[in-house]
């Protein structure tokens, strides 16, 4: 187990050196279980529909001030070291991992706090490459510790408003608003529903007690895969704007599925196939929510069944090997719902299944080596907390370093809204 606080000190030498404060902040990982980003023809930025939660899987960032005025950078896990100063704060390909930690810096330097040289270390448990955004936890990590340093009161949402602008400002483009809210804002048990049309964040308790999250990492290579996610953006753009010239200002969110039909009926069957997941997909979040806050289980494993097979036959970004996963969950009387998370083309698929029966599904997994030619990790995992400032002696285990580095499993009422699609998800 790595202690961050005392692997920080011995790093920078701050050791025999009490008067200086070390600040450690963690940040959860996050798992989508229904969700859809709707592009916008007049807006910069997507109009997002999400039901997430934060995992009990965490990056750790401790920080210090240094005497001078660079700012330097400790992987703990990997043992690498990077370094920058102010006027280089910028996305550099050859900083890898060390370009998360610098939209914390940039983030106080706009709000106009002098910023000297820092000291940043990290470790984490996160795994990576399977959509469970690790590279924010970086970033909240840093900047909670960060913000902690320099005392800084700030509301939660304006809190993941600038880091998200930051984030923009180091990377360049645009990057959704979802995973620092989720990761900002959830609290312990809590399951989030986030419009950001509304700027609506929805705090659903959760009813699974008596269940566990089981999350399955396919190793299924992803190669391409951001091509093809491209290419679905096109189709879905061009879907808008053919929207737009029978309608004035459309926008997917002011559609039920059935209008929709109606209306695209003549647009190329392609594009008619994912605009159409989008329109589903809000509303299924939509109903998934108010079926979560009536503790309805049944309804809500039928929903989010029919999320992955939209994924697969409408937005098709599934394959065989997570298709295989979900349906071995499906298989077993007792699970809430299983589905592809993530940017899809392989990745991760998450099991919500009662923990009597978590044993079992394990051992139907067993099958998926033959017949694929390699093991899946599993992860069981626990609904935490937010970003929070920790004691400097907490600990964490030595795991961000990629997602072969950690495997746990086996060799993770409210009225209808006024929308025409409000009562319209699938059933």
């Amino acid at each position: 187990m790595l202690n961050i606080g005392q692997l920080h000190r011995r790093e920078y030498e701050l050791e025999n050196d009490r008067s200086v404060s070390v600040i450690v902040a963690e940040a959860p990982g996050r798992v989508h279980f229904l969700g859809a980003s709707a592009p916008s023809l007049v807006k910069e930025t997507d109009h997002d529909f999400f039901l997430s939660a934060a995992i009990d899987r965490f990056v750790n960032v401790a920080v210090s001030q240094r005497k001078d005025n660079s700012f330097r950078f400790y992987a703990a896990d990997l043992n690498e070291r990077k370094r920058s100063t102010l006027i280089n704060l910028k996305y550099k390909r050859e900083d890898r991992w060390a370009n998360y930690l610098k939209p914390a810096i940039h983030l106080f330097c706009e709000m106009g706090y002098p910023m000297k040289g820092l000291n940043f270390s990290f470790c984490g448990d996160i795994p990576q490459h399977i959509g469970l955004a690790s590279s924010t936890a970086i970033e909240i990590a840093a900047a909670t510790a960060l913000k902690s340093l320099l005392h800084v009161q700030l509301g939660d949402m304006e809190f993941a408003l600038k880091l998200k602008e930051a984030h923009e400002a180091i990377f360049g483009g645009t990057v959704s608003l979802v995973d620092y809210l989720v990761c900002l804002l959830t609290r312990k048990d809590q399951i989030l529903a986030v419009d950001s049309s509304e700027t609506e964040v929805r705090m659903i308790k959760s009813p699974f007690s008596n269940f566990r999250f089981l999350l399955v990492d396919s190793r299924v290579p992803r190669m391409g895969a951001e091509g093809e996610i491209s290419s679905r953006r096109t189709d879905i753009l061009k879907g808008l704007e053919l929207l737009s010239q029978k309608s004035d200002g459309a926008e997917f969110i002011d559609y039920a599925s059935t209008d929709l039909l109606e209306v695209m009926g003549h647009f190329p069957e392609q594009i008619r196939r994912r605009c159409m997941h989008i329109v589903q997909e809000i509303g299924r979040v939509d109903d998934a929510s108010d079926a979560l806050e009536r503790a309805d289980l049944h309804s809500l494993a039928k929903i989010i069944y029919h999320s992955h097979e939209s994924l697969r036959d409408l937005y098709e970004i599934s394959c065989p090997e997570i298709d295989w996963l979900v349906k071995r969950a499906q298989e077993i009387e007792g699970a809430a719902g299983s589905r592809m998370t993530g940017i899809g083309f392989g990745g991760c698929t998450y099991t919500i299944i009662r923990k009597e029966l978590v044993e079992e599904y394990k051992k139907r997994l067993e099958e998926y080596e033959r017949i694929f030619g390699f093991r899946p990790a599993i992860y069981e995992v626990k609904l935490a907390t937010r970003a929070r400032v920790i004691p400097e002696t907490t600990t964490c285990e030595p795991s961000v370093r990629g997602q072969n580095s950690v495997s746990t499993g086996t060799s993770a009422s409210r009225p209808a809204r006024k929308r025409a699609y409000a009562n319209t998800a699938d059933k």
